[in-house]
């Protein structure tokens, strides 16, 4: 089975992402948002970064223009269902949310649309528990910025079906991206050790061991890291990696994970990286 047709739920970063690679590689794409003025900052996203692309010498004009049209966005989640062969899911981490919309989205695609999530530490099986057929649901962890990080993390339970994980494979090949696969545990394999990375760099910025200048250059010269922990912190967002680090310090009985006051501090005061203009560096104009 080859994947045609593909719905990404939730506009924002992860989800436009998705979407903008969907498209420019050949795919329907399906763009939901719960709202107009989400949906247009998606849309306008993809716009951008493919201009940019087109900019760099990275995409052709034509090929922009092709991709763009392939979008269409949505604000009713059964008319961006309708077609799918691929579902993907990139809405907050909160297992409940992720429960209910799969619970809906089952019941507005055919028997054989594969439900992915693009959570990057919620246990699958506990997300696929809520469908009727948990075979058909398996774990799609992009990266972020999605358009230009090559890496696909495809996380399937005991019960994802064989055909759906070679299926998913073979698409994010057809993306351009590198695909690993890895079993459902706390954390998966990249944000176990991401953000276990991440959770001690903050500790030594807080035990006044360095400066977060310092220490990534540390880890980009020393350890031929492309990005270090506290820019990486920055670009995901402070309260996103706070939340999956105290979900993996109770799953894993790890504190190694748990988050640093300082963390909680900066969250407390709006300091949410990049996105807020202000992590532990300053994106301030």
């Amino acid at each position: 089975m080859s994947l045609s047709t593909i719905t990404v739920i939730g506009a924002g970063t992860m989800g436009h992402g998705i979407a903008h690679a969907a498209a420019l590689a050949g795919n329907t794409v399906h763009l939901f948002d719960l709202n107009q003025d989400g949906l247009r900052h998606g849309l306008d996203s993809i716009a951008k970064n493919l201009d940019k692309g087109v900019a760099r010498g990275k995409v052709d004009a034509a090929d922009r223009d092709a991709a763009l049209e392939r979008i269409t966005g949505h604000v009713n989640l059964e008319d961006a269902c309708q077609g799918a062969d691929l579902v993907v899911e990139a809405i907050p981490e909160k297992l409940a949310l992720k429960q209910a919309l799969f619970a809906e989205v089952q019941d507005y695609v055919g028997e054989h649309c594969i439900l992915g999530t693009n959570t990057s530490s919620l246990s699958i099986a506990g997300i696929a528990s809520a469908v009727r057929d948990p075979g058909r649901v398996l774990g799609l962890h992009f990266f972020n910025p999605v358009h230009i990080m090559k890496l696909l993390e495809i996380v399937v339970h005991p019960g994802t079906r064989p055909e759906v994980l070679a299926t998913c494979k073979a698409w994010g090949a057809v993306i351009g991206k590198e695909c690993i696969t890895v079993q459902d545990f706390p954390g998966f394999a990249t944000s176990r050790l991401g953000v276990c990375l991440g959770m001690e760099a903050i500790r030594m910025v807080e035990q006044g061991v360095a400066s977060p200048k310092d220490i990534d250059t540390a880890m980009v010269l020393g350890y031929r890291h492309p990005i270090g922990p506290l820019k990486l912190t920055d670009l995901v967002g402070l309260d996103v990696r706070m939340h999956i680090g105290e979900y993996l310090a109770e799953k894993l009985d790890n504190p190694a994970f748990k988050p640093p006051q300082i963390m909680k501090d900066m969250v407390a005061q709006g300091k949410l990286g990049k996105k807020s203009g202000q992590g532990f560096y300053s994106y301030e104009e």
